[in-house]
């Protein structure tokens, strides 16, 4: 069955409610960095590297990526959630607001016709297509959206990975498996 090593990208340079697409702060270059370490030390071989095609995710897969002298193929379906047209603060709670309830509840608090349910269940098909092993690196919301999948927990957040933590999973081509949670953040919603 192939494993799949989901990544957070690194710390970002802004929040969501500060920049639409932010780099790497420097502090999330070092994470990115050491992420690659972690992958290398505890894989024997070269894997498919696919990314997120926001900045923060490109950038912390350039390490792995050089090492092994690809580059990351963009795969858009495990990008972050898609949000409504709104100003940068009004993203920031917004996103805040979903994040605390089900998927199932989006379909009631999104009154801006987003799909996130259809955004969630896009994210899982890009990883039960896979059919090798394979290092994806992604975001916050589509992280937990996979382990929401594959432990049939409802909620939008069901565990808080860390800038850069690695989340294991095994793919039968129709289930999704939860192997190893990576590092939980301390962070909170509110």
């Amino acid at each position: 069955m192939p494993r799949i090593y989901m990544i957070r990208h690194g710390e970002a340079a802004a929040g969501w409610d500060a920049d639409k697409d932010p780099g790497l702060s420097e502090l999330g270059q070092a994470q990115a960095e050491a992420a690659a370490k972690a992958i290398m030390a505890r894989e024997g071989t070269v894997l498919p590297v696919l990314s997120s095609p926001l900045k923060r995710c490109q950038e912390t897969a350039v390490p792995l990526s050089q090492a092994w002298a690809q580059t990351p193929r963009i795969e858009p379906r495990v990008a972050e959630i898609p949000s409504p047209d709104l100003s940068l603060a009004e993203r920031g709670v917004w996103l805040r607001g979903i994040m605390t309830g089900t998927w199932e509840e989006t379909l009631k608090a999104e009154a801006r016709a987003l799909d996130l349910i259809g955004w969630k269940q896009k994210v899982v098909e890009a990883l039960l297509e896979l059919k090798t092993d394979t290092v994806i690196f992604s975001h916050f919301i589509a992280i937990n959206a996979a382990v929401g999948h594959a432990l049939d927990d409802p909620r939008v957040i069901c565990f808080r990975p860390d800038n850069c933590s690695v989340t294991l999973f095994e793919t039968s081509g129709d289930r999704l498996t939860v192997i190893e949670q990576g590092l939980e953040a301390e962070t909170t919603v509110n």
